[in-house]
Order: structure tokens, then sequence, then C-alpha cells
């Protein structure tokens, strides 16, 4: 699988800039007039103007910029701005003055890394000529230090007057910028990381049109020319189980990058990944993956019927031991082809069914899906190409319509319902989030302190199952959601739980509820509301009927839904949810400052209307006058 000549754009850059920094007197200049002009030169500025190398240098053909510096304290400022726009630092030390070397480590090395240069260094040697032989080899030296500044691409000694492996210097330096070690090897643990066997691992599946396990001769040659045999003589040589009677397996591919790398053929394996797509952070380039989300505030995305229809196959092929439920590994199988899995951490961490074993149910896994589509579109699709969906990307999502027009055509068509839940703390939010997905509950009290997520299907009589992603707002996060003019743009609906036996939580909850509900009146993106009684079991406190029943009629809601998680009385609340979101036109709540506005737009609009009349009535009786006036005229 040798690697081919590349044109720019496999490597994704149109120039790379290179920095040369070192003490004064390293040779910083000279090394540069040299590979510019191929000479040696008499007579060198203390530092060089900015100098460009045609793109025909190098195999790559991508031209380099190189950017000469000062080490005078006085111009400290633009060394350090040239550093933080290098693609590449090339770090000098003169091999007749050791003392220069000595402060790579004690001075250069430290300081960019301080000014959190993280890019690759070049360390170079100038003056190879006037180097005295008795010195130490360059190998014995740098081994400690590359052992400590990772950073460190490679090491090279070069003369600009005798002209020795000056070429090669910058070489080295874009190489290390076009075809990085650092994504793809761990230097110390000397092998491929994770990142890397996860891309190849999704190449290998590509390139395996067969599905046999193996790539055969032929499917070799069709992904990239080489001398097959020599390549799998290679690879049996060393690991036996890389070549089977089918041809190469997985862990022989991957072996035989681990080679290319360590014998320093990075430009192989980048070739093979830039082919199908991979950037430097070894993850699907932005142009492949075409898809536009735009939308409005009030407008969501969902998987289409073909998606879902995907991954329920997914599922299927990664539910080896057929327990309709995927375990930690076959989860983990299932997203090895991706650059991570996605759900590792939160929202999306544990906000789905799981069985009693751990399993991920299909439920918890469309759910899962459910909820990332919602809140990154853009991850979802990625993911899912990454998995192994081939068709256009454009027919696995649809953008819903608005919210303002569900209202007014008194019906939702969305799959996916996100839920806000509020209330105020300890008032059994998390319980309720725990009760969807599920989970058992528990009397341990653990104060939320940032927004969770649950999401499940839920059964609605004569409408498709619905997806409802629950939303948790912490009570002290309610007044940070709020700030955002368009924060309840993307609510379906909103529930407000209480604890039932506590008459201050109650009084929190409403004042909850009066706060958004005058968030969605004042900004045009008024909600659904519900509220929910939780701990029935501990029953109500003295006078909480009156009080709810006044609030509901106050404010044009239903009453309060009781609940106890604890019992696993749950009175269909989660099917009440969905259904009040599919009626967005209704259990809207009305504060006295929003009546009062209607009632004075009524009243303007009454008073137009009379205004509009008399003109009419106006203009009709001057028309009839003139008609009158004209007639008179005439006859006279």
């Amino acid at each position: 699988m040798a690697a081919s000549g590349n044109p720019t754009a496999s490597v994704g850059r149109s120039n790379v800039r290179i920095v040369v920094v070192g003490d004064q007197g390293t040779g910083k200049s000279s090394l540069i007039v040299s590979i510019a002009t191929e000479s040696f030169p008499e007579n060198v500025p203390r530092v060089m103007p900015p100098t460009r190398l045609p793109a025909d240098i190098y195999p790559d053909r991508v031209p380099i910029t190189i950017i000469d510096t000062s080490s005078s304290p006085d111009n400290k400022a633009k060394l350090i701005g040239e550093c933080q726009l290098a693609d590449a630092i090339i770090l000098t030390y003169a091999c007749d003055r050791p003392a220069t070397l000595d402060r790579l480590s004690t001075y250069w090395l430290p300081e960019l890394r301080r000014l959190e240069v993280r890019v690759p260094v070049i360390v170079v040697g100038c003056k190879l000529d006037l180097r005295d032989e008795q010195q130490v080899s360059l190998e014995q030296v740098m081994s400690p230090i590359m052992q400590q500044y990772r950073e460190i691409e490679t090491c090279i000694e070069c003369s600009a007057l005798r002209q020795i492996q000056v070429p090669e210097v910058f070489y080295y330096a874009q190489k290390a910028v076009l075809h990085p070690t650092a994504p793809l090897f761990d230097q110390e643990t000397q092998s491929l990381k994770a990142r890397c066997i996860r891309a190849l691992k999704r190449i290998f599946i590509l390139c395996d049109n067969d599905k046999d396990g193996a790539l055969s001769d032929a499917e070799l040659n069709d992904f990239q020319p080489t001398e097959i045999t020599g390549v799998k003589k290679v690879v049996q040589e060393k690991m036996p189980e890389g070549v089977n009677d089918r041809g190469l397996t997985l862990t022989g591919f991957l072996f035989l990058h681990a080679l290319f790398i360590e014998k320093g053929r990075l430009e192989t394996t980048w070739t093979v990944l830039r082919k199908f797509g991979y950037n430097d952070d070894l993850k699907l380039r932005d142009d492949l993956l075409p898809t536009s989300f735009k939308r409005a505030p009030d407008q969501c995305v969902e998987l289409t019927e073909e998606a879902l229809d995907f991954l329920k196959g997914i599922f299927a092929m990664f539910d080896i031991d057929s327990d309709g439920a995927l375990r930690s590994a076959e989860l983990e199988d299932l997203f090895s082809t991706a650059p991570e899995s996605p759900w590792a951490e939160s929202p999306y961490k544990d906000a789905a069914e799981k069985n009693v074993l751990g399993g991920l149910t299909l439920n918890g896994f469309l759910s899962e899906w459910a909820l990332m589509t919602l809140l990154d579109p853009a991850s979802s699709l990625a993911n899912l190409v990454y998995i192994g969906y081939t068709g256009d990307p454009a027919s696995a999502f649809t953008i819903t319509r608005k919210r303002r027009v569900d209202r007014k055509r008194k019906v939702s068509q969305r799959n996916v319902v996100q839920c806000f839940v509020f209330g105020p703390k300890n008032a059994g939010k998390s319980a309720l989030l725990n009760a969807l997905i599920g989970r058992s509950f528990s009397e341990k009290y653990v104060p939320t302190t940032s927004e969770c997520f649950a999401a499940n299907f839920v059964d609605v009589p004569g409408v498709v199952k619905k997806a409802l992603v629950m939303r948790e707002i912490p009570e002290d996060g309610v007044k940070a959601l709020l700030s955002n003019k368009e924060s309840l743009a993307a609510c379906d609906i909103a529930i407000f739980v209480h604890d039932s036996s506590d008459e201050s939580s109650w009084k929190k909850t409403t004042e909850l509820l009066v706060q958004v509900a005058s968030h969605g009146e004042n900004n045009g993106f008024e909600v659904p509301c519900l509220i929910v009684s939780a701990k029935d079991d501990l029953g109500p406190y003295q006078s909480a009927i009156q009080d709810s029943t006044r609030v509901s009629q106050d404010m044009g809601i239903e009453t309060p839904i009781p609940v106890s998680i604890k019992l696993r009385d749950y009175n269909n609340v989660f099917r009440k949810i969905v259904t009040a979101a599919q009626n967005p036109h209704l259990s809207i709540p009305e504060t006295e400052a929003g009546r009062n506005r209607k009632q004075y737009r009524r009243l303007v609009n009454r008073s137009l209307m009379f205004v509009s009349v008399g003109a009419a009535v106006a203009v009709v009786g001057l028309a009839a006058y003139r008609v009158y006036a004209a007639r008179k005229n005439t006859s006279g």
C-alpha cells in the first residue's frame, strides 16, 4: 500500500507556515537563505523577511512559508506572535556551541509550552561542518529530551555551508504538519491510538466488499494498488494471524499501518485515511456531511422511518446473544468505527431504558438516537455515517413544522416530544425522569445541579408511538434558562412538579409556573403546561385541594396529576404529557398580566373597528354628496 504523490487537496492544506526560532548566532537565517537559494550566503541579514518555497519542491506539492525570528528581548512580543501562528517550529542550536543545545531544554522548549504552542517541533543542529567529532552523539543527547518533550517530531543536524541535509530539515517540518504522528501513534506505548484504530477499522469494513472478514487480493488492489504478495508476506512473518486463506485480516491491516508508522512512512497511512475523508482529528471532513439543519427556533430535527429502520437493523446485527438488549461490550463494538462512543458522557449517559442486566433495550437505543438528533443533529448524522449508513443524509432526517403553525392548526405532527421539567428542590423531578426509563425508586435524595435528560417511547391509544424526552431544569438554573428569549421555543410541553405534602413546595412551583408562563407570553413562545403532584403516598397538605383548584381555574390549565413514584402509581402521567403536547393550543396558562394585555388588544381592535366603520360611512356620505352636487349643477 505504497503512498502515491498527493495533490494539495488530499492533505487539506494550501500552505504550511514554518517558524524558525533559537538562540542568536545558531544559524537560523543562513539555513533559510540556503534552502531558498541552494547556496551559502556571504552576507546574511539579522532577520530574513518571510520566505516562500514553491509547491513543487517536495512530493506533497504544498508551498511553504518560512518565518525567521530574532531572539533579542526587544523582539519578544513579535517572536511570541509568530510562534502562535506557526504550523510547525524549527528549533535551532549550533553544533559547535554545546551551550545552545543545553538551552533547548532549559529555556526554549519550556517557553513554547508556557506559550501553549501546540505544534510539531523539529530540533535542528546547524553548522554541522564545525561539529567536534569528540562530542556525544545526537541520539544520546536528544533521547532523554524527546522523552520529556513529546512535541519534538524529529532531530536532525545540517550544514548550510556544505549543503548537507538542508532540504531534509524543511521536508521533515512539512511532513510533521501534513502527516502528523500525534493523532495516529502513541510514542510511549509504541502503538496505534484508539481513534486511529477506529478509523482504520471502518475503512477495512468498507473495503471488505464480500463481508468475509478479510481483504482479498482483488479488494486490496481496488482499495490501493500495491505489491500485494510482498505486503502479505511481511505481515505473515511478523504476525501470522494477520493473514488467512481469504486474505489480510483486520489484525493484519492494523499491524501493517503500525509498521508503516514505525518506519516513518506516515504519509502511507495518511493517504489511506484522507482517501476515505478523514481530517487531522480523525473525523470525517465537514464537506462529507453536507446536510444543512437550518431551522427556526421552534423547529426540531427528527429521524425518518428510513433511518429508524437502518438503526433497528444495526441493533439486531450487534445483539450477538439475541437477548433484545445491547450489553456494554456490544454497544462499544457497534460504535467501534466512530471516533468515540457518543453516549459515554452526559447528556446521553444513563438517559435511556436498560434491562436488569444493564443492557440497552431497543426502545432505549432508539430513544438515545432521538435525544441526540434533537440536541445535536450534526453529531447524529456523523455517527450514522460512522456506523455504516450509506444512504443520502437528507433522507435520514426531517425538520418539523413550526410550533406556532401547530398551534394554529390545533395539532402537532411531531414524533419526538420535548418536555421541560420544572420544580423546586426535592419535589420529585429526578424520580419522575427515572420512572420514564424504568429505573427503580430510591429513597436517597441527590440534588440535581445541572440539566439532565431521560428519553423513552410512550404508547398513546390511536396515535403512533411517540418518543418523550424529559429535560430536568434545576431550580437554580431557571433564571439562566429564561434569560434567553427563545429558551422555550424548542419546548413542546412544560410540567411543574411539586411535593404534594409540602405547602412551601407548592408555592415555589406556582411561582415557577407564573415565571415560565410570563416568559412565553412576552416572547411569543407559549407552551402547554401541566402540574404534577408528586409523593402522593405522603398525603396532601391541609389546603392542597383548594389551592390547586384555584390556580388551575385562574390560569386556565388542568388540575394537577397526582403520582407516587415510590408506589409505582404513575397515573398515566407520561401518556397525559404526550397527549397534551399533541394538542398545542390547549393547556396554555394565562397570567393576569397576559389577560390584561389580551383585553387591551381586544379593546384597541374594537376601537379601530369603530373608527374604520365611521371612516367608511364618512367616505360614502362624501361620495353621495358629490354626486348630488354634480346633478344639481347639471340641471341648473
